[in-house]
């Protein structure tokens, strides 16, 4: 998914001064902000007071959304460079297009997993049938400079590893967690797990302590070691933990998302993730004049989306916190 602001900002992220040594509890509110014309979204990452958790950059959670009278989503082709994106439904169907020719229906529980590297561009649209609700959360990954030019790919993995223990049912979409590893292409040391507790499930987790996690509620209502943690929230740990105690009084989904501070100086604008302003505004260029990023079939010529005005003041360090 793109990151459709028409005004996006501009950070210099990563780098480990601000990566909190030891377990916090930070609760970290969503910015709701409007995609499209009708299309609302609770931004997790980044958000006021953290940028980064591990290699993950960026968290939109959408829904549950009625969309049995609209077209639903309708993403139409869009750049990416450096990153890999996580797409995970949750309710749904979404019909992913790119330009390594990839034409694939993602449904609930199904892994879709796109590393731009080099160059990129997708799509992302609801098909014209599709079912009532959509709800789902759109991740991205930053690659690390050793691996942030590799050639485009895309994995869609329809069944995915996972465990059971205490009410809980996780399911492992990146990383491993619980001896259940998943299929999908990593290149930092990294985690992502969908957490679905019964009513009543009190369970511990395993964590590594060298990883930074931070855990947001999908539906229901979860006490994360202690703090509850609603629907449009994040909960920052922190480092240094080797469990996590999930408790919930009504069924709940939860997404946990950890892995090793990502100790790279990295520049994230709109949907590209480079190492300069002026790499940055050379892969804006590129895509303005149809170059690098190819194209993808079955969209009319010029039915894409166009690059935002690029900042008019130069990049400004953030780091990994605001």
């Amino acid at each position: 998914m793109s990151n459709l602001d028409r005004r996006p900002s501009a950070a210099e992220l990563g780098g480990l001064a601000a990566t909190a040594a030891r377990p916090v509890l930070d609760l970290l509110p969503g910015k709701e902000v409007l995609l499209g014309e009708s299309t609302r979204v609770r931004r997790l990452l980044p958000t006021l007071g953290r940028r980064m958790v591990g290699a993950w950059t960026f968290v939109d959670h959408y829904g549950p959304d009625d969309v049995w009278a609209s077209a639903g989503m309708q993403v139409p082709p869009h750049p990416h460079t450096g990153l890999q994106t996580v797409s995970w439904l949750l309710e749904g169907e979404v019909h992913h297009r790119d330009s390594v020719g990839s034409d694939v229906l993602v449904r609930p529980g199904e892994l879709a997993l796109m590393t731009a590297g080099h160059a990129i561009s997708h799509a992302e649209t609801s098909p014209a049938v599709h079912p009532r609700f959509l709800h789902g959360a759109q991740l991205w990954v930053a690659l690390p400079d050793a691996a942030r030019d590799v050639a485009p790919a895309f994995e869609h993995h329809r069944a995915l590893p996972g465990f059971t223990s205490d009410g809980l049912t996780a399911t492992v979409v990146l990383g491993s967690m619980g001896g259940a590893t998943s299929p999908g292409t990593a290149y930092t040391p990294l985690v992502g797990v969908d957490l679905s507790l019964a009513a009543g499930a009190d369970v511990e987790l395993p964590l590594e302590p060298d990883f930074e996690y931070a855990v947001l509620t999908a539906s229901g209502a979860a006490d994360v070691e202690g703090t509850p943690v609603t629907p449009g929230a994040m909960l920052y740990l922190g480092t240094g933990r080797r469990t996590l105690r999930l408790r919930s009084a009504a069924a709940s989904r939860l997404l946990l998302l950890g892995g090793e501070p990502f100790d790279e100086r990295i520049v994230m604008w709109w949907n590209f993730v480079g190492r300069s302003g002026d790499e940055i505004a050379d892969f804006a260029a590129s895509w303005a004049e149809h170059e690098r990023f190819g194209e993808v079939a079955g969209f009319p010529e010029g039915e894409r989306l166009e690059v935002p005005p690029l900042p008019p003041l130069p990049l400004k360090p953030r780091g990994r916190e605001r």
